[in-house]
């Protein structure tokens, strides 16, 4: 990939400080449900304390860490480290990089095939073995850890050289609630990180967040408080199975993105602005395709050859998926 003059200029990122083979043990410090209310889902808010351990002070707010879950898989052998997004600043939750947070969803789903009448154990309940490790997880409780992962998708160095989108599904809001407090919260006083910060971001701010119900909506008071205190800041929620306050509200994060693109095109013709995505891979295959067909994509896309003739209109998502990639300005975390 080519580098241009208005790529975000990245700060060192550390990697792999402690591998998922030779773990440190942690201590969990908080864990609170971060759901707007009663919801199907379950997605907690777990600070992790890393004090004594070689990780202290390395993570940056987009970064992941890995929690390696306790027992054998079903073939004996141990669990396979998993990957958990950074929901905390570089400062951490304590101003001083010892306590880290994730923002971490229980998966409960059904077996396969559960309408098969040949099948002789029916649907089983199956439960993601870390999420509902770490879930059940009590204040005090030894976890093992490992990390850091991820260098491309963080903060640049000058907060105010560029404007921002941040776009979210689920607990892909994660990174963004580390990002915010970095942009315009600030560490607190007597952190280490005091003297380097130089004050609210002062550029332009839009977090957009879909999610399929109200409920679901996560960190939603605090980042409402911060849209109030931050004039700078623009918070958006897309709500995908509630009906629609009014016509093109929704219903997902493309959808709005499109309706409400006359008010965003001054923003993304900008070329210091900068894109974050994370979340499910349809919200990149949406907001590409509105950005391509819309001529919108210079500094965001580099779209292959195969696809040169072809109007971005007819793309199909697995077009979007295979030859379409994001650029520097462009960052991408998607499952």
């Amino acid at each position: 990939m080519v580098d241009h003059p208005n790529d975000p200029h990245l700060p060192p990122a550390k990697m792999h400080v402690v591998l998922p083979g030779s773990p440190v043990v942690a201590r969990i410090q908080a864990s609170d449900s971060c759901m707007r209310g009663k919801s199907a889902s379950f997605v907690r808010h777990i600070a992790v304390d890393l004090t004594g351990t070689p990780l202290e002070g390395t993570f940056l707010a987009g970064q992941s860490f890995g929690v390696i879950p306790p027992g054998l898989d079903p073939n004996g052998r141990p669990h396979k480290v998993r990957l958990y997004s950074i929901a905390s600043p570089c400062y951490g939750e304590d101003g001083f990089g010892r306590v880290i947070s994730t923002t971490c969803k229980r998966t409960v789903e059904e077996g396969p095939d559960q309408y098969d009448p040949a099948r002789g154990d029916g649907h089983p309940l199956l439960l993601g073995v870390c999420s509902n490790f770490l879930c059940d997880q009590s204040v005090g409780a030894a976890v093992s850890v490992s990390g850091p992962n991820g260098k491309r998708f963080v903060l640049p160095v000058d907060h105010d050289a560029h404007d921002y989108f941040f776009f979210a599904t689920g607990t892909g809001i994660a990174p963004f609630r580390g990002m915010m407090h970095e942009l315009l919260v600030g560490p607190p006083e007597g952190s280490p990180w005091r003297t380097g910060w130089k004050g609210p971001c002062r550029r332009t701010i839009h977090l957009i967040m879909g999610t399929p119900y109200t409920t679901d909506l996560l960190y939603d008071g605090w980042f409402r408080d911060l849209a109030k205190a931050h004039p700078n800041f623009h918070y958006h929620t897309i709500v995908s199975r509630e009906a629609l306050p009014q016509p093109g509200h929704g219903p997902h994060v493309h959808h709005y993105f499109e309706a409400r693109l006359d008010s965003f095109r001054g923003l993304l013709t900008n070329p210091s602005t900068l894109l974050y995505l994370c979340g499910l891979t349809g919200m990149q295959v949406g907001l590409f395709h509105v950005l391509a067909k819309e001529g919108l994509g210079d500094g965001y896309l580099t779209v292959h050859e195969e696809l040169s003739g072809v109007a971005p209109a007819v793309w199909t998502p697995e077009q979007i998926k295979r030859r379409v990639r994001p650029t520097h300005r462009c960052m991408l975390e998607v499952y």
